[in-house]
């Protein structure tokens, strides 16, 4: 490291401290962003139609009370039953697969939801998925 200072340097700093222009206090620095409302639902255990009947209500729930997110749990189908069944799709009878279908086909709760994304794995990864909630008009 250089011990030594620029002429230009102290003469930047000089003009600095002359001046009345202060950096702001980054620690006093109020955060202005938005905390999202944020609900979480953990579907391991319901039926199809419970399921279907549970998110409806959770996502016009979550519209009329502004939450913003709605975190949904439905697992990876690991321990479904439906193996079974041999009329039954091992891949699309499981929540994870047949809960977002259902609420994509329900047009009147499209036009509650942003969108719906995959889960990040700390929110339960591949056995899980975000709905984003627009906000009440």
């Amino acid at each position: 490291m250089n011990d030594k200072i620029s002429d230009k340097d102290k003469k930047d700093w000089e003009d600095f401290l002359s001046k009345n222009e202060r950096l702001p206090n980054k620690d006093f620095i109020i955060n202005n962003k938005k905390t999202s409302k944020i609900k979480q639902i953990d579907l391991h255990g319901f039926t199809l139609e419970q399921a279907n009947k549970k998110i409806k209500k959770i996502i016009d729930d979550s519209y009329e009370n502004g939450i913003s997110k709605i975190i949904v749990v439905t697992g990876k189908g690991l321990h479904s039953n439906v193996e079974k069944d041999p009329y039954v799709s091992k891949d699309l009878s499981i929540l994870k697969y047949s809960v977002p279908e259902y609420i994509k086909n329900d047009q009147g709760l499209m036009k509650k939801i942003i969108e719906i994304t995959d889960a990040k794995i700390e929110d339960g990864g591949a056995g899980a998925f975000y709905i984003f909630i627009k906000k009440k008009l």
